[in-house]
């Protein structure tokens, strides 16, 4: 068997069928890049047959210089009783002049007959002599085997009749589809085996491509490897038809770095983290903070006992080193958390700072009480490092907010709600006013702060929310409770979270938004400074 695995990503085509996900020609050839970065094999872009998007995009990927991976334009076989040199689908392929396309076709013997209402035979002979007709043409062939686990489980025969068409035919790939997504591991390795048995030569290249309706797609896809399979199909984030395809950004890895099998290319594999969240901005998406490898919690660590052993021996609590796909280890800081992971946390301020620091003392008491009062800093790192400067003595105030108003109105008919906030900020012993319209009173607030605030930092014209949520901390008080506030902001290059703590939910965000427009200032000034030294 080769000793590396094919990646082929489909998140532009298979992935575009997701719900919620909608990419314009400009989205695709920003994903194209970024795959291309990341180092896959295969980047399946499109149907050019299905839209007019999908052509105009092929037309102008033609102009981006790959260095990796090969693009692939995607079809079915020819329709029933049409020759494959005039069916326009097919032609369609061929136009969008991509070195390889991906080709699927009927294995299960009900959506044949049922489906496609043609015969076994015909089937057979639409799948032959697509992949004869686009060799022919000189594209690499890759065949997607629709539901071949239901096939062989409702006709164990035909199922496999359909691969060797393929393969017969001349494709360069053969790809076996869990396309309803309910197979386990187990049948998965035991229906390679009879594919394996039909392969001409070890050289030739067996895929997966798995969809996640059983929750079990990274699954039976790392199964398929251990089994043979050295081409693998999926979307990066995992986001596809109904419950998703398989998540590149956690088979990768595993693949890799529990398999020993390299997908990517040397080095590469330490940027899928950052080209990961790079995929979901343009998809306009949140990469889910405990998915494995790449979010947020996948090395984040809250018990005492676990940082404690974190810092003494990582691989105590840890699979692998984040470093490896780019990640970072964090130390949530909350009452259970323990002085070590407090120590660590605040050596990123003062690296003097050690378990017994009086500080950290200091600290982990103060964390006790705020959080008998309602603050939660676990997913807050920006306001717990503001806490630590203060404790330090080295938190000196960029600005200061002297008065703010906040307007909503809900007028009758048609005119759409809106809010107005008018703000006075104290800088530097000069005061400025602003003012600004919002969809609501904390949108209105962080563009009348973040107005006032450009003339003297005109970096926070960068800044925007990207995330804003609301807990009620103690429901028995009604509309009398304690709210507490956590933003999640981002000037394009990194992200932060900050929290505040009210009755007064405006009042809560407004000490969320001081903090993240205070921890973007301070992080700026301290790296121009490092820069001039």
């Amino acid at each position: 068997m080769n000793s590396s695995v094919e990646i082929l990503d489909t998140t532009l085509r298979d992935g575009a069928q997701g719900k919620g996900i909608t990419f314009s020609v400009q989205d695709k050839l920003a994903v194209v890049k970024a795959l291309d970065e990341l180092g896959v094999s295969f980047i399946e872009a499109g149907n050019p047959g299905s839209n007019p998007k999908d052509m105009e995009f092929f037309r102008l990927v033609a102009d981006l210089k790959l260095e990796h991976a090969r693009l692939c334009a995607f079809g079915s076989t020819r329709k029933k009783g049409t020759p494959v040199g005039e069916d326009p689908r097919i032609r369609s392929l061929l136009e969008a002049n991509t070195e390889a396309v991906v080709i699927f076709g009927k294995s299960w013997d009900l959506h044949v007959t049922e489906i496609l209402r043609v015969s076994l035979e015909e089937n057979l002979a639409m799948i032959a002599e697509t992949v004869a007709f686009l060799k022919a043409q000189g594209r690499l062939v890759i065949y997607d085997a629709e539901h071949f686990f239901d096939g062989r489980l409702a006709n164990p025969a035909y199922a496999l009749a359909t691969v060797k068409a393929a393969l017969d035919a001349g494709a360069d790939r053969i790809v076996l589809c869990d396309t309803n997504g309910g197979t386990f591991p187990d049948v998965i390795t035991e229906e390679l085996k009879a594919v394996i048995a039909l392969l001409p030569s070890p050289s030739s290249r067996l895929g997966i491509h798995a969809h996640n309706d059983a929750d079990m797609a990274s699954a039976n896809t790392v199964a398929a490897v251990k089994a043979g399979c050295r081409h693998v199909q999926g979307t990066l984030l995992g986001f596809g038809e109904r419950c998703g395809n398989t998540s590149l950004a956690a088979v990768i890895p595993s693949i890799e770095l529990k398999l020993g099998l390299p997908c990517l290319g040397e080095g590469r594999l330490e940027r899928i983290c950052r080209l990961s969240r790079k995929v979901a901005e343009i998809a306009n998406i949140a990469v889910s903070d405990t998915m494995p490898y790449i979010g947020t919690h996948a090395f984040s660590h809250k018990a005492g006992m676990h940082a404690d052993g974190i810092l003494k021996t990582s691989r105590s609590f840890e699979h692998i080193d984040p470093t490896q796909v780019g990640n970072d280890r964090q130390f949530l800081m909350s009452e259970v958390g323990g002085r070590s992971a407090i120590a660590e946390r605040a050596k990123k301020i003062d690296p003097s700072i050690t378990k017994e620091h009086p500080v950290t003392a200091a600290l982990a008491s103060k964390l006790k009480t705020l959080e008998a009062e309602g603050w939660q800093f676990e997913g807050a790192d920006a306001s717990f490092e503001l806490l630590v400067r203060r404790e330090l003595g080295r938190y000196q105030p960029l600005f200061r907010i002297e008065a703010y108003r906040v307007v909503s109105e809900h007028p009758t008919g048609e005119t759409i709600a809106c809010s107005h906030t008018w703000v006075k900020v104290w800088v530097d012993g000069q005061y400025e006013i602003a003012a600004a319209e919002g969809d609501g009173p904390v949108n209105a607030l962080d563009g009348a702060l973040r107005r006032a605030l450009q003339r003297f930092y005109p970096e926070l014209e960068q800044v925007r929310l990207s995330d804003y949520k609301v807990r009620v901390i103690d429901g028995t008080a009604a509309t009398a409770a304690l709210v507490r506030v956590l933003i999640e902001s981002t000037d394009g290059r990194s992200r932060w979270s900050t929290v505040g703590v009210s009755a007064d939910i405006i009042d809560a965000s407004r000490i969320a938004l001081v903090d993240s427009i205070e921890y973007k200032l301070i992080g700026d000034i301290e790296r121009r400074f490092k820069a001039y030294l």
